[in-house]
Formats: C-alpha cells, sequence, structure tokens
C-alpha cells in the first residue's frame, strides 16, 4: 500500500528528520538515503523499517539538521592562528611599524579559519534516528491502515459477487444435464426417424455427461477458498501474500469449471467470474 511518514529525533547534539515513502510491490524492498558521514547506520535503518512492514517498495531518506545552510561551519586552526599572529608582529617589527594586528587581521589569513562539515556523535546520531525513524513510520503505517480500510471495502463487496456467481453456477449444473438429455433424446428422434432408444442406453449416455461436467468439487472448494478469503482480510496480521495465494487457487477452479460447464448461461457465469477475480488480484496488490 502506498504511505507517506515524516518524524524528527534529536539526540546530544544530533538532530535528524527521516522521511518514508511506501509504493505498491509485491515484496518489501527498502532503499536508504542517508549523509556520508552517517552511512553506518543504514543496517539499523534497514531493521527498523523491516520490523514495521512486510510489503511494498519502501524510500526512506535521514538527513542531519544543520545550523548553516550550507551545512558547513567555520573551524578555527589555533596553530595556524598563533604562527600568523607572531609573523604579524614580526612584519611590523621589521617595518618599524606599530604592532596594531587584530583578531579580524589574523582570521583572515589563509588557514586559519576553514570550512567544514560539522563532526557526527554516531551514538547520538543513531538515537536520534530511531526516534525520528518511530515517528515517521507511525504516520506511514497510519495513512497505510486508513488505505486499507477502504480496500477492505472494497474487496468484501467484490466477493460477494464472486459468492452470488458460485451460487447461480450451482443452481445451473443440473440444469445442464437435464437441457443434455433433451438435446439428445431430440438428436436420436431426428436420426433415427422416431424409432425408441433402449432407456438404459440413453441413462447411460446422461450418467457419463453428468460425470463429465460436474463442478461440484470446483466450486465446493470456491467456496472454502472465499471464506478463507474473508477470514484473512479481518485479521490484524499481514496477509497480502496468502491472498495472492488464495486467489490463484480460485482462479483455478474457476478455469476448471470453465472447461466442464456445457450451458452458455454457465459460460456466461464463468467469464464474469474471471473479469471480478482480476479487479480483485489488482486490488489484492495494494495489500500488506
Amino acid at each position: 500500500m502506498t504511505g507517506f511518514g515524516v518524524g524528527r529525533g534529536r539526540a546530544g547534539d544530533e538532530e535528524l528528520t527521516a522521511e518514508l515513502r511506501a509504493v505498491n510491490h509485491k515484496y518489501l524492498e527498502v532503499k536508504v538515503r542517508l549523509p556520508r558521514e552517517l552511512a553506518s547506520l543504514e543496517p539499523e535503518v534497514q531493521r527498523q523499517v523491516k520490523t514495521a512492514c512486510t510489503r511494498g517498495a519502501v524510500e526512506a531518506s535521514i538527513r542531519r539538521v544543520t545550523p548553516t545552510a550550507s551545512g558547513s561551519v567555520p573551524v578555527v586552526d589555533p596553530a595556524m592562528a598563533r604562527a600568523w599572529r607572531s609573523a604579524l608582529g614580526e612584519v611590523a617589527r621589521a617595518a618599524g611599524l606599530p604592532d596594531t594586528v587584530g583578531v579580524a587581521d589574523v582570521a583572515a589569513q589563509t588557514g586559519v579559519v576553514r570550512m567544514e562539515e560539522p563532526t557526527v556523535d554516531l551514538a547520538s546520531a543513531t538515537r536520534a534516528a530511531e526516534a525520528a525513524l518511530a515517528e515517521a513510520l507511525a504516520g506511514l503505517l497510519g495513512m497505510r491502515e486508513r488505505e486499507g480500510a477502504a480496500l477492505e471495502r472494497d474487496l468484501r463487496a467484490r466477493l460477494e459477487r464472486v459468492a452470488e456467481l458460485v451460487g447461480e453456477l450451482e443452481a445451473l449444473a443440473p440444469q445442464a444435464v437435464a437441457e443434455y438429455r433433451d438435446r439428445l433424446a431430440a438428436r436420436i428422434a431426428e436420426l433415427t426417424g422416431g424409432v425408441g432408444v433402449e432407456p438404459g442406453r440413453l441413462a447411460q449416455e446422461l450418467a457419463l455427461f453428468a460425470e463429465r461436467t460436474d463442478v461440484a468439487e470446483e466450486l465446493t472448494r470456491l467456496q472454502s477458498h472465499l471464506g478463507q478469503f474473508r477470514a484473512l482480510l479481518g485479521s490484524p496480521e499481514p496477509a497480502g501474500r496468502k491472498l495472492d495465494f488464495l486467489l490463484q487457487e480460485m482462479n483455478r477452479e474457476v478455469n476448471t469449471t470453465g472447461s466442464k460447464i456445457q450451458s452458455g448461461q454457465g459460460s456466461v457465469r464463468v467469464v464474469e467470474l474471471k473479469a471480478e477475480l482480476e479487479r480483485i488480484r489488482e486490488q489484492v496488490q495494494n495489500v500488506e
């Protein structure tokens, strides 16, 4: 399922923000973006996300909150500052000038002040990242739960239609044998010029047809799969992959039913069943 979450965490002098984006995916795939100095946190970020999510393509972005817009801070080299102060004083003496060197004069010299990225306290950064991710995951999961509730309503409505179609196929199955008996008797009468056929032979042919076209077993399994599907929808545990498997089994039973059924009305129901199961399959790809 899709989702988005942001969070912020602080520990010691380290402050981090976390941003999570999730889109539909058959399996769980986590991509992590971290500043270079925090690259060692990637396994922990992966672990925290995978503990909370079981499906989806999740992109986790962690950033440090820095005191400056560029992310760099000025760093003073004390030894270089002393060396420049001494050198500038010596220049003044050599030139017979008063020694009026000030702080600004020393600071302006090469190497005294340089811009660097602030050093990272890895222990504090780890705690800050955990807090930021926890907040971001709460937002992400909340959004996914709301989407999941809407998906559940849609899937239950579609399952009801599937159950109706299965019920209609169960009602049509006996009619197919009766219709075949009438067609067979009419055909025999046409070919034999009205000469009667031994009732036992006709009954045998009907029995073979009934056995060949019997879909009771397939429809019973379909009903069972529907019950399991509904139970999984109501389960608090992640069920996306199990639902995928059940849909494969349901499609298998529908295909077998379609190959056996002989009536035109039954074939129409089978086509509608396949269409409805395909719509359900598309929705199940969004289920955690």
